[in-house]
């Protein structure tokens, strides 16, 4: 039996104090070396580091149940019934890309263009923006023009030309890139952009107009994406009080939470996925056009401060009630946005050189 003259004084006051409480907290580290000693063998097996997690961490549950009811909800989706279609998008979009390939085959797309022309012929009854269907016709339009008849495309073809095609804009197709007529942006000026872009957390209390919000989230729509499925949304708090409770779900904004006048929540939809390997998408799409809102924000005399958002089960429940959001919808990232207050301090936050950042291979 250890000697209680040779615990830790802390620890022999708990003991002291609350038998069950030293217990426990022996028990916990105890936990604590397992799991540290089993670290090192379970990150040399995709099996072993599937058992670390089932056993000694659940952190990775809420993501594993959030890939598969989205998975389910795209799978069950009634595009008759959506403003937007995932599945529906990516499949006009590989339409665009295969009728830019260079050479380009006489008969291509032929696995999937039934089931893209059934989308379509569903999306026509549907609340699907305007714009998105005449985009579609036009494409569709364009791969038949110019296809190679096979059983398949031929069945397809006959099936596209029965419908009324009321929103065909005939503009909406590939073109070459001689036709852009360039940003006119030097880059000394894009790059003094990037400098001036920085993290304020202390704005003027004042509202922020609404059209701007919708101006800076247009440009942000522009980012790349993935097969253009655009899997995010923006939830826009105008309301400075449920801005700050919202922004301290988040941790790290202890401070200056109550000072942000407006708040977005970038959120992820990873009901526009029917394969797990697509999960992370939402988050790298996110980003992209977090950082194009962020650039956009500058531009139109408003500053702005992107929050971290941590994966903890209690923040991410408060984020889903707040915001009323499914349980496959992810927080990617918070961003605070108002007028920066010009007496305001802004860290320095020196970057890594690019030395560090750049790796050639030869």
């Amino acid at each position: 039996m250890t000697d209680a003259s040779s615990l830790p004084e802390r620890a022999f006051k708990m003991l002291r104090k609350s038998p069950t409480q030293f217990a426990r907290a022996i028990k916990s580290r105890t936990l604590l070396k397992i799991q540290a000693s089993l670290m090192v063998p379970a990150s040399r097996s995709g099996f072993l580091a599937s058992l670390y997690f089932t056993f000694f961490s659940k952190r990775f549950y809420r993501e594993h149940r959030a890939v598969l009811a989205g998975i389910v909800a795209c799978r069950h989706a009634d595009i008759a019934q959506l403003d937007s279609y995932s599945p529906f998008r990516r499949n006009v979009h590989r339409l665009e890309k295969a009728l830019v390939m260079r050479p380009r085959r006489p008969s291509f797309a032929e696995r999937y263009i039934g089931e893209t022309v059934a989308q379509f012929a569903r999306a026509c009854g549907s609340r699907i923006d305007a714009r998105e269907l005449g985009w579609a016709c036009d494409v569709l339009t364009e791969y038949f023009a110019v296809v190679q008849d096979t059983p398949r495309i031929a069945a397809a073809r006959r099936r596209f030309e029965e419908l009324d095609l009321p929103r065909k804009t005939g503009n909406a197709i590939p073109y070459p890139l001689a036709e852009l007529r360039g940003s006119g942006i030097a880059f000394d000026d894009l790059r003094q952009l990037f400098v001036e872009r920085r993290s304020v957390r202390w704005f003027e209390q004042r509202p922020v107009p609404a059209e701007l919000i919708e101006k800076a989230i247009e440009a942000a729509s522009l980012a790349p994406t993935a097969c253009n499925r655009l899997p995010y949304r923006f939830d826009v708090l105008i309301d400075p009080a449920q801005a700050a409770e919202v922004a301290h779900l988040a941790g790290g904004t202890a401070g200056y939470a109550e000072n942000i006048p407006c708040l977005i929540v970038i959120v992820g939809d990873l009901s526009c996925y029917v394969e797990e390997r697509d999960r992370h998408l939402i988050y790298i799409d996110g980003s992209l056009a977090a950082m194009q809102l962020m650039l956009a924000f500058e531009t139109l005399g408003l500053s702005s401060v992107p929050i971290n958002w941590p994966d903890v089960g209690s923040r991410e429940a408060g984020m889903a009630k707040a915001l009323g959001l499914a349980y496959h919808e992810r927080p990617i990232m918070l961003i605070g946005v108002g007028y920066g207050d010009p007496d305001g301090m802004i860290p320095f936050s020196q970057k890594k050189p690019v030395s560090v950042l750049m790796k050639i291979h030869d």
